[in-house]
This record gives C-alpha cells, sequence and structure tokens, in this order.
C-alpha cells in the first residue's frame, strides 16, 4: 500500500468483532491497526501514526469515553468514532462531549462505519485550503485558521477546539448571517447517512456559546425558533498567498 494510505486503529476488548473489522476496512484500502484495552490504545498511539481511532465505549480496563477526553485533554487531535452499545442518546452526547467526531450504535454495518471513517477524514483534509493562497476568517476579533484548525482571540489566546467542534464553526463562518436548521448542520458537518441524533448539534453549540463567550465576545449565535441557529456578527475572509 502507499505510504500516504491512512491508518486506523480499532479498539475493541471482542477478538472475533476486531478480526471482522480488520479485514473488511483493509479490503477498503486503509491500512489497520488493533488494540483490545486503553492501556493497548496509548501504546499504539506512542508508537504509531495514526489517522483516525474507531473507539468502542466498554473495555477491560477502563471507559472509550474517559480514554476520548484523556486524549482531548493531551490536545491530542487525532479522529475518534465512538462504538457504542448504548441506547440512550444521553450516552452517546457525552461522548461527543468528551471530543469524540462521531459515534456509530451497536449493532452496526461495517460499510456505515467505512463511510463515516472516510467522511470524517474528508472533513479532516477539506479543512486545509490549497494553494494558491490560504485563507483565515475573522470575526469579533476572532481569527480562526482552517489550515492549522485553530482560533485566536483578540487578546491573542488559543481557543481549545475539538473537531466537531471547529467543523461546525466553520460551517457557520461559511455563511454567515444564515439560519441554518440542525437537520442542514448535521448534514454539513457530518455528511452520515445512519441514525439523526438532533441534540448533538445543540450540544455543539452550547459547548462552541461557553468556549467563545469566556473570552468577551458579545452573542455570536442566535436561536430561531423551528429554524435553527443563526451566525449573526460580520465575518471577513482574509486570504494569504503561500
Amino acid at each position: 500500500m502507499s505510504a500516504h494510505t491512512p491508518q486506523i486503529l480499532v479498539v475493541d476488548d471482542d477478538p472475533e468483532i476486531r478480526k471482522l473489522l480488520a479485514r473488511y476496512i483493509e479490503g477498503q484500502a486503509f491500512r489497520v491497526l488493533l488494540a483490545s484495552s486503553c492501556g493497548e490504545l496509548r501504546e499504539r498511539i506512542a508508537t504509531n501514526q495514526i489517522d483516525l481511532i474507531v473507539l468502542d465505549v466498554m473495555l477491560p480496563d477502563g471507559s472509550g469515553i474517559d480514554a476520548c477526553r484523556d486524549l482531548r485533554a493531551k490536545r491530542n487531535t487525532i479522529p475518534i468514532i465512538l462504538l457504542t452499545a448504548l441506547k440512550e442518546d444521553v450516552d452517546r452526547i457525552i461522548g461527543l462531549e468528551m471530543g469524540a467526531d462521531d459515534y456509530l450504535g451497536k449493532p452496526f454495518n461495517p460499510r456505515e462505519l467505512v463511510a463515516r471513517i472516510r467522511a470524517v477524514l474528508r472533513r479532516r483534509s477539506e479543512a486545509i485550503p490549497q494553494a494558491p493562497s490560504l485563507k483565515a476568517y475573522q470575526f469579533e476579533g476572532f481569527i480562526a485558521d482552517p489550515q492549522l484548525r485553530s482560533v485566536i482571540d483578540a487578546q491573542g489566546n488559543a481557543i481549545e477546539l475539538t473537531g466537531a467542534e471547529f467543523d461546525l464553526l466553520q460551517t457557520f463562518l461559511d455563511r454567515p448571517g444564515r439560519v441554518l436548521s440542525r437537520d442542514q448542520l448535521l448534514d454539513l458537518t457530518r455528511g452520515r447517512d445512519g441514525e439523526v441524533l438532533d441534540r448533538s448539534i445543540d450540544v455543539l453549540i452550547s459547548r462552541l456559546r461557553r468556549k467563545l463567550d469566556a473570552s468577551g465576545a458579545t452573542r455570536l449565535f442566535k436561536t430561531v425558533r423551528n429554524g435553527g441557529y443563526q451566525l449573526v456578527v460580520k465575518v471577513e475572509l482574509r486570504e494569504f498567498p503561500t
């Protein structure tokens, strides 16, 4: 395989599931590494270049949600798709709050998992502007850089955002003043064909408001009853020659 073939780390304590996913994902032109615990997850990350993690919530030495939170606390930005057998929306929302980029409930079709892997990797790739210029957004004293996937406030402080949070923010920055419904936001930011969880958008909006408002910004997002959400501040796009 090409040296640029994405490498996927599958973390699940069930050997049959690991074997099945490894065989299917490799058949879709990816490289695959396997782990059965949180400890092995940390070892694989420390010794390999990982492009995306497929992470089961229930592991023998800890929770996949806790592992996700710990990675984000260490500013590790590897995309994460959570696998969960839990049925309650709140459990999935907690996963998103801890920094996961997507989730998939068990049982699932491996084909859907690969579709989500491709969608997450595509969003990460498309976030990097192409030559001949790089662009950055300026709004209410903030600068959002799609290439670095970073946000700086008016005082020069970095605002730590998860991958899903940055994707959502950029969706609004590309469409300032436009009212976007939850379904539109799910389509634009997550690109998935499976189960729709509208409340995940509400969680991400709440987190964006909290993090950006902490820097003293005026209200950036407006909730439109029966409509969705709207970015209500002026956005300027600056281009920098490469």
